[in-house]
């Protein structure tokens, strides 16, 4: 699943391919914005993590990958 992650005073949004579920995305993004954690911790499908501190966090888009389209009957 495609995570895409804003944060205050960043020029870029973070963009990674989760190993987690959707469920669990939601989960702690949610514990994060409500307190219970201090850091919004993901990890990406290669096993590395992401920590962004959660007075930062600006937005969080979830969803599924868009596919490549490729050849001349692509439209």
């Amino acid at each position: 699943m495609e995570v895409k992650i804003g944060v205050q005073h960043a020029p870029r949004e973070i963009t990674l391919e989760s190993g987690q579920s959707a469920e669990e995305v939601e989960r702690l993004v949610a514990e994060a914005l409500g307190g219970k954690s201090q850091v919004l911790i993901l990890e990406d499908s290669h096993g590395r993590k992401v920590l962004i501190p959660a007075d930062r966090l600006a937005y969080i888009e979830l969803g599924e990958p868009s596919a490549r389209k490729v050849g001349f009957g692509a439209a």
